[in-house]
């Protein structure tokens, strides 16, 4: 299932149309439904618990016997990774600091495969949500970080974070847009009549 519809991304797309008129400025947005599949997480966590109910179990010395014991760690693990694979579990049980650095690893791949670091005078700008991780970053080149403050962009970002953690990214993107039109209209002003890259949503399902 898309994460925005057909006319919710056409709604993105125009937006960023709008903008584009008064700036130099090329705004390309990209919305990954995750940043990793976190498959390695069910089986960490298995192993960890597999390999700690040894030690739990001697609390009740001759409670099993070897072959027993074995048996019951082998299906401790199957039963724990099996549980840790259900839909949200998997993701959640990896640290925030892991997942906000996979999507961080994210953004940046996109920055480059958009082509935004090949604008002309250095004028791309991502905003990039990735939605399982609630993470939200905005990167911009040279030409406009020598120009805008990083803090400015901040508040972006924690405004359209927010939006992100009630389930509302359309709105986030479209505020998120408008706000960025704002600064780039009087920062980056349009010159000339140019599109350098596509206007549309990028989706990564």
């Amino acid at each position: 299932m898309a994460l925005l519809t057909d006319d919710e991304q056409q709604q993105v797309a125009q937006a960023i149309e709008n903008v584009e008129r008064n700036t130099d400025a090329e705004l390309v947005t990209v919305l990954a439904a995750s940043a990793d599949d976190y498959t390695y997480a069910p089986l960490i966590w298995a192993g960890l618990v597999a390999l700690l109910l040894p030690g739990l179990i001697n609390f009740y010395p001759g409670w099993l016997n070897a072959n027993e014991l074995l048996l019951t760690q082998i299906a401790t693990f199957i039963v724990v990774a099996l549980l840790c694979r259900l839909p949200g579990i998997g993701s959640r049980m990896v640290p925030a600091s892991v997942r906000h650095w996979r999507a961080g690893s994210l953004a940046r791949r996109q920055f480059l495969e958009q082509n935004l670091h090949s604008t002309v005078n250095g004028i791309g700008v991502l905003i990039f949500v990735s939605e399982a991780e609630r993470y939200v970053e905005i990167i911009v080149d040279d030409g406009i970080a020598r120009r805008v403050d990083d803090m400015v962009w901040r508040s972006m970002v924690d405004v359209f974070t927010q939006r992100v953690s009630e389930g509302k990214i359309l709105e986030g993107f479209l505020g998120c847009i408008q706000s960025c039109g704002e600064v780039l209209s009087d920062q980056v002003p349009v010159t000339q009549a140019r599109n350098e890259l596509p206007n549309r949503l990028v989706v990564l399902e």
